[in-house]
């Protein structure tokens, strides 16, 4: 009899993702990631305020408001506070609001939002 050798499985394999998904896919000022948002953003803010609200299916006014922000970020469990969010939207309008819709497309991409 021929005996052959066999490698014993001491772990199962895992499926492994990039995803981070308890954390923002994208620092706030990283405009360089999607140029076509952070363009949006700038020159068209209200614009993409609203095409951040309907993908989070809420009134177009509440694109670019504190409570979005703050509703997302506790959605996908992202850390941070109330009051962050309230700096990052009033002295960082326009990153905000670019910040949130490229974590909207890459979490879409994921099959995660």
């Amino acid at each position: 009899m021929e005996m052959t050798y066999r490698p014993v499985v001491t772990t199962q394999p895992q499926c492994h993702t990039s995803t981070r998904s308890f954390e923002w896919q994208t620092d706030l000022c990283d405009c360089g990631s999607d140029c076509r948002v952070c363009l949006c953003g700038t020159f068209c803010f209200f614009c993409l305020g609203c095409k951040v609200a309907k993908d989070m299916e809420e009134c177009c006014c509440c694109g670019p408001s504190v409570a979005m922000r703050t509703r997302y970020r506790t959605q996908f469990r992202i850390p941070g506070s109330i009051c962050c969010d309230c700096l990052t939207t009033t002295f960082c309008a326009p990153c905000n609001l670019c910040q949130l819709k490229r974590d909207i497309n890459r979490r879409k991409q994921l099959g995660i939002f």
